[in-house]
């Protein structure tokens, strides 16, 4: 989850899912002893969202590998200087890989990395790297594309809603696809967004989709890290896609699909790389090709058809048949400005560097 805009500084990084450019090597002489793994979560751990596919994630590293690792995790970690001292404590006490998924933990990860040359860290959503350090993260908006074509199925009032975390690149590019999306299949529907700066407040992701509701949305979407949005529209009668996880046990009513993020094969090969002593380190930016992304778990209102498309278009975008951001036609902002010329594709570096709202979405970049 990123906090800075200097995220966008990524595209030097990465841009594929396959390591790119200059690595570094760092090998470690295999061991009888179990491989301490650690995993430090910028929240609370949940039954759904972000923190929990990451625990997923850690769970499908101790099953594949069983005795030969050891994994721990410590929850709720701010980012910053509390980040830090977790990161530090957990090096200290004998972890050898530790995985910090939070853009706000990167600057912490490569100052304790610095400091234990002989662990490996992995920066999830971060994008600078060291000789001991890699950085890794997911095209989550190919999976907000396609949760756009079942909302632009779904609605009846031609308005969605999108309770958003900060106006950074990732979040921007997942607004902006899930529009495309949207308008694809439904040229009339529109995105009103509602920005929290915040990723983690219950209390007012749940204020603000029923400020939303109360506008006429009956379609809403999230970039934040609990259920409470899909709470919302499950207690007001409303439709909702999910995010990070499959919600229906929350949701059970109001969910018409979920975008889920896949991070037990990553983390399971990581750690093996260790095991193995040909860690490197890399920038990996994979997507629905590379499995890090899925969209599916469609709900019981969702008919079969608007599914089928769904699913059909997931293929798609696997197979390179479909680019989110792709222009037929000029593709304008919401201030009249083309933003993806007649013919073209966004290159990575631009999606990277995304500051714009897509034509459709009623809302602005704050600073």
């Amino acid at each position: 989850m990123y906090k800075n805009l200097a995220a966008t500084l990524w595209a030097a990084c990465c841009i594929a899912f396959a390591p790119m450019g200059a690595q570094s090597q760092s090998r470690v002489t295999p061991s009888t002893e179990p491989l301490k793994i650690g995993f430090v979560y910028v929240a609370p751990l949940t039954d759904a969202g972000w923190v929990h596919q990451h625990d997923l994630g850690r769970k499908a590293v101790q099953e594949s590998l069983d005795k030969k690792v050891l994994t721990t995790y410590v929850e709720n970690v701010a980012e910053g200087p509390d980040a830090e001292r977790v990161i530090r404590d957990l090096a200290r006490q004998g972890h050898k890989l530790i995985f910090t998924p939070s853009f706000g933990y990167m600057e912490p990860t490569l100052k304790v990395a610095q400091e234990f040359p002989d662990v490996r860290f992995e920066s999830i959503t971060g994008y600078k790297t060291a000789p001991n350090v890699a950085a890794a993260n997911a095209r989550y908006y190919e999976g907000r594309y396609l949760a756009g074509v079942a909302a632009g199925r779904m609605t009846r009032s031609n308005l969605m809603g999108y309770v958003a975390g900060f106006p950074i690149p990732e979040v921007l590019q997942g607004i902006n696809a899930f529009a495309l999306g949207m308008r694809s299949v439904n040229p009339k529907a529109e995105v009103k967004v509602v920005w929290l700066n915040a990723w983690f407040d219950p209390t007012r992701e749940r204020d603000a989709a029923m400020t939303l509701f109360n506008q006429d949305v009956d379609v809403i979407a999230f970039h934040t890290g609990s259920t409470a949005v899909m709470a919302a529209a499950q207690e007001r009668g409303k439709l909702a896609v999910a995010y990070h996880s499959d919600m229906r046990s929350i949701a059970p009513d109001a969910q018409i699909v979920a975008v889920t993020h896949q991070w037990g094969a990553y983390y399971a090969s990581r750690a093996k790389a260790v095991l193995n002593g040909n860690w490197k380190s890399a920038s990996v930016w994979g997507g629905v090709k590379e499995g890090m992304i899925r969209v599916g778990d469609f709900g019981s209102k969702v008919p079969v058809a608007v599914q089928d498309e769904v699913l059909a278009r997931q293929k798609d975008i696997a197979s390179g048949r479909l680019k989110p951001f792709f222009a037929k036609t000029a593709v304008l902002d919401n201030e009249g400005n083309v933003v993806i010329a007649q013919g073209t594709a966004l290159s990575d570096a631009q999606i990277l560097g995304m500051n714009w709202l897509v034509a459709g979405v009623q809302g602005k970049v704050t600073r």
